[in-house]
């Protein structure tokens, strides 16, 4: 065979446009016009995109960086450097459960790896149906409550694997039996 000639038909490639060619959405744009111009807004920025959207998606942190300025290179590093910013939508329902010295002590590891094996996920995942994501974090600041789940704001103390899953249990109930057929 010819090395210079290729047996594959030519491959054509469709332009489909730039995806940033129209405007930002209005509630978006409202949140950039505040900082427009403030070099130092940019963690600020973030804050309220994730406060409006529940994270951090891929378009807006696009927009971010075309109308205010900063390399998206940028954006992601500090996105990804502090963990309070999420890349992905998080569940319906966030499950975190505390990991500090007090809840660590009363055996919060063992109802992590309970609600992790129920719910199918290990941290930092979320359930197929979007319903849950399952977190630890450092402290929740109840530590004479210990071992502390929090779910969404619902602050729960002195937790043992069954009452940490008794509690996902209620909240697929209160989802209703479409939610709960699919568990």
């Amino acid at each position: 065979m010819d090395r210079g000639v290729s047996s594959n038909p030519i491959r054509r490639y469709n332009y489909q446009g730039d995806p940033l060619a129209e405007p930002p959405p209005a509630d978006l744009m409202e949140i950039l016009d505040r900082y427009r111009g403030e070099r130092d807004a940019l963690i600020t920025v973030l804050e309220e995109i994730q406060a409006r959207y529940r994270y951090l998606p891929a378009k807006p942190l696009q927009f971010v960086s075309r109308e205010l300025g900063f390399p998206l290179s940028l954006i992601y590093g500090i996105a990804t450097f502090y963990n309070v910013f999420r890349l992905t939508a998080p569940g319906r329902y966030l499950v975190r459960v505390c990991k500090g010295t007090a809840c660590h002590v009363n055996r919060s590891s063992t109802m992590i790896e309970h609600l992790s094996e129920k719910l199918g996920i290990t941290e930092d995942e979320t359930t197929p149906d979007g319903l849950f994501t399952l977190q630890t974090v450092a402290c929740v600041g109840a530590c004479s409550l210990a071992p502390v789940m929090v779910v969404n704001e619902q602050t729960y103390g002195r937790m043992t694997p069954d009452l940490s899953w008794g509690i996902i249990l209620k909240v697929l109930a209160q989802e209703g039996p479409r939610d709960q057929a699919e568990q």
